[in-house]
């Protein structure tokens, strides 16, 4: 198995464990009976520059440890503060370290959207996102059937919740494409083997109807890598590792931007 199907065993043996103490009709009706979602998340992808969404990730499989001290709340407040469109906040808690719980309490504490990050492998997990606080989740191609993916974007709409739907290769593209993707995030790095190729995202822009968000994910360390993408005409672009290295996020953040 690779990690990635590691990632998503291990999502359906938590969805399963969370079903048993939520039913999933216990679970919707929650996820329903809260304020209706605005798709904030993608209308904050909408302005003329390019959008950045930064991510509270604690550890990585291919990193390993990231950061030791995770002051989450105060680097979301960071990042809010230096200027980031959207927060990306991992959940997923054997490799990545992540917790619902960072997830809600960013969410509160913010008025930025927030993505839950994680192996969705069930329409529960979207539910969960819902009451967790999140205005967005992530759908990956990888693991998801096109029949799954259609059903997951429903659930989202009818929740008032943005996806972002990651694909790594041309496949995978026009599936996003043929579900009714609103958002279409291209991974440049390979989660079978971790390889990072930042021209993945060059090569797919031409595949992602004009009328659909674009947002690169991994591997954008530097503002040059935002001007080639800013080029190619991406609408946002989703930062993890270099961000959390910062010692000084906002002055990072300006860097990227390309204001240094």
């Amino acid at each position: 198995m690779t990690i990635l199907d590691r990632l998503a065993e291990h999502a359906r043996e938590r969805v399963a464990a969370a079903k048993e103490k939520t039913p999933p009709e216990e679970m919707r009706q929650r996820a329903l009976g809260m304020p209706a979602g605005d798709f904030s998340f993608e209308k904050a992808l909408q302005k003329p520059d390019i959008s950045f969404i930064c991510e509270c990730k604690k550890a990585s499989p291919s990193k390993g440890l990231i950061a030791p001290d995770f002051p989450y709340l105060q680097i979301a407040g960071e990042y809010e503060a230096a200027g980031a469109d959207c927060i990306s906040v991992l959940t997923e808690p054997k490799w990545f370290m992540g917790s619902d719980e960072y997830l809600r309490e960013i969410a509160k504490s913010v008025s930025i959207p927030c993505l839950r990050k994680d192996f969705t492998v069930d329409e529960y997990m979207i539910c969960e996102a819902k009451v967790l606080g999140a205005s967005a989740v992530l759908l990956i191609c990888s693991i998801l059937t096109a029949d799954e993916i259609g059903r997951c974007l429903r659930t989202c709409d009818e929740l008032g919740l943005s996806a972002l739907v990651e694909a790594h290769d041309e496949t995978e593209v026009r599936t996003a494409v043929s579900a009714g993707a609103r958002i279409i995030g291209v991974n440049n790095r390979n989660l079978r083997d971790f390889s990072v190729d930042t021209d993945n995202s060059r090569r797919l822009r031409e595949l992602v109807p004009d009328d659909v968000l674009f947002v690169s994910e991994s591997g954008v360390r530097s503002a040059g890598d935002v001007a080639l993408l800013r080029e190619i005409g991406a609408d946002a672009v989703l930062i993890g590792e270099t961000l959390m290295r910062a010692p000084d996020k906002k002055v990072r953040l300006s860097e990227l931007r390309g204001n240094a």
